[in-house]
């Protein structure tokens, strides 16, 4: 039959059953629209195991192939997905990628991957395991893979790539201050702090660049090595480090979730330890900016002391409540009041309306704090420790923050190597900015202040030692041995229904500070953290 003829012929046949064929038109037309869900419309609902078994197994085809355009287009972000799986293979140089799917949870499809990554002639096979879920498109109705960078490497996020090449910075052999080699296998939350000292004194350090695939981050986050193809000459780094007080560290914050701790040594300001036990990377020992709740008081103290205000044992009262300004400030629930209290007592025990009750004598103004922070202690004073890190912040304010920051609330924002730091300067007079590297090596000039005098610093290590001894902060110091003090505290924030549990104390020539989120009072879980790397490394 010639052409024209079955075109004339089927056209013949369509308009008579859309003409007169009713219901039985309807389905053919159905049949021929859209994706045959019967209905003339985009198919609704969660996809069936049929076509997420269909969706995933296209897409690991594809993959597979290197065709990132046509994997892509199986996904609900088509856009995204090609330049992260075209870098896959151009920047990545990935290749020969074998994926064994596993048994599907719902819409769930986890898979292992296995392939070859090449570059200069080397080359090292790669395996890791990933997942993907299948949705409903929004506005196709078809099944999709919902777009993640995770879907590709587990370890990516937003932005990330992966690249292969010379590494950008020559790798490190970072030593403790005896000589030990420190890795992030042996201490895995010291992970991010040696990427960053690679990322910044790699160099310095007389190494040679490798090969490597890497994560590249959108930011200034140092890049995550995954595979060496090929070893560069690691440059020798000495830090400050005790390996013995890192593993007591390490140890330490495993106990409590969402925790930071930091150790320095106050005769010289060497940090000795820094461990973090959170579900992201970042370094909140260093890089957190949290109210430090009543631990804070050291400071506040330090400033009645030197303004003449009261002193170690004179008249800090502790009544139940004390206003400022129109805003009522309490004790913790169950602390007795002692309207002939001491500056001693109420630190010890920890009163807050003690030290709201002083903030209004003269000659105090809504500087006086910030003043005491800033020259006695150094916070703010854009220290220089090696690697990134917040220096602490005490701004001068009025109305009721004036009153919060007294006792680490309000503006008041820290992390555990400001107050480890703080209580150095407390114990010793002195201000020694904290630091993991050498300022030698880089010839970098670190922060100064003029520290404390002599008769401040004296009360306010006395304080501390009947605070581990007979206060708040006795239950979590016990059975320590040697020159022990500490401070408590707790802070409470908005949308938390648990206060963050803070502790600084020190054992000898070590001060130490951590600082766990929602842990509750000071003692409960800050405290034992302290405890424990003092026990170590005092």
């Amino acid at each position: 039959m010639a052409k024209g003829v079955k075109v004339a012929v089927v056209s013949t046949v369509f308009a008579v059953m859309v003409g007169g064929a009713g219901y039985g038109a309807y389905n053919f037309v159905s049949a021929l629209t859209k994706d045959g869900s019967g209905s003339g419309g985009v198919r609704s609902g969660p996809p069936g195991a049929d076509e997420i078994a269909k969706t995933s197994k296209d897409f690991f085809a594809a993959w597979e192939k290197g065709d990132a355009a046509g994997a892509a287009s199986l996904t609900n972000n088509s856009t995204t997905a090609e330049a992260l799986l075209t870098g896959y293979k151009t920047d990545a140089h990935i290749g020969d990628v074998r994926i064994t799917p596993g048994k599907a949870t719902g819409a769930t499809v986890p898979y292992s991957v296995k392939a070859t990554v090449s570059y200069d002639g080397k080359s090292k096979p790669l395996a890791y395991e990933s997942k993907l879920t299948v949705v409903r498109g929004v506005t196709t109705g078809k099944a999709l893979v919902d777009w993640q960078p995770a879907v590709v490497y587990p370890k990516l996020k937003a932005e990330d790539r992966l690249v292969t090449g010379e590494s950008a910075n020559p790798s490190i052999e970072a030593v403790d201050r005896s000589g030990k080699v420190l890795t992030k296998e042996k201490y895995p939350s010291l992970g991010p702090v040696l990427d960053a000292l690679r990322e910044k004194y790699g160099a310095e350090a007389g190494g040679t660049p490798g090969i490597e695939l890497v994560v590249k981050h959108p930011d200034q986050t140092p890049d995550t090595s995954l595979l060496t193809l090929a070893e560069g000459k690691a440059g020798k780094l000495e830090t400050t480090l005790s390996a013995t007080a890192q593993a007591a560290a390490e140890k330490a914050v495993k106990l409590y979730h969402q925790s930071s701790v930091v150790a320095v040594k106050p005769s010289t300001g060497e940090v000795l330890a820094v461990a973090n036990n959170r579900t992201d990377a970042f370094n909140a020992a260093f890089e957190g900016t949290k109210a430090p709740g009543s631990t804070m008081k050291i400071i506040t103290a330090a400033m009645l002391i030197d303004n003449g205000v009261t002193s170690m044992n004179g008249p800090a009262p502790c009544p139940d409540s004390a206003v400022w300004q129109g805003q009522t400030f309490k004790n913790l629930t169950g602390m007795q009041s002692n309207e002939g209290a001491t500056l001693a007592n109420s630190f010890m025990r920890s009163c807050n309306t003690a030290f709201i009750k002083l903030i209004d004598e003269k000659p105090l103004t809504d500087d006086s704090l910030t003043l005491e922070a800033q020259n006695r202690f150094g916070i703010g004073e854009d220290w220089k420790t090696g690697v990134v890190s917040f220096d602490g912040k005490v701004p001068a304010v009025g109305g009721p923050d004036r009153a919060a920051g007294a006792i680490g609330q309000g503006q008041v924002q820290m992390n555990p190597l400001n107050m480890a730091s703080v209580t150095a300067t407390a114990i010793t007079g002195t201000f020694r900015q904290p630091y993991l590297v050498s300022p030698e090596l880089d010839d970098r000039k670190l922060a100064t202040a003029k520290g404390l005098p002599y008769n401040t610093a004296s009360q306010l290590k006395q304080m501390m030692r009947m605070t581990a001894t007979q206060g708040t902060g006795a239950k979590a110091m016990a059975g320590l041995g040697g020159d022990i003090g500490a401070k408590t505290g707790s802070a409470e924030v908005d949308g938390q229904q648990v206060s963050n549990s803070w502790f600084t104390g020190f054992r000898n020539d070590v001060a130490a500070a951590a600082m766990t989120e929602e842990g509750g009072h000071g003692g409960d879980a800050a405290g034992p953290i302290v405890a424990a790397v003092l026990r170590a490394a005092g």
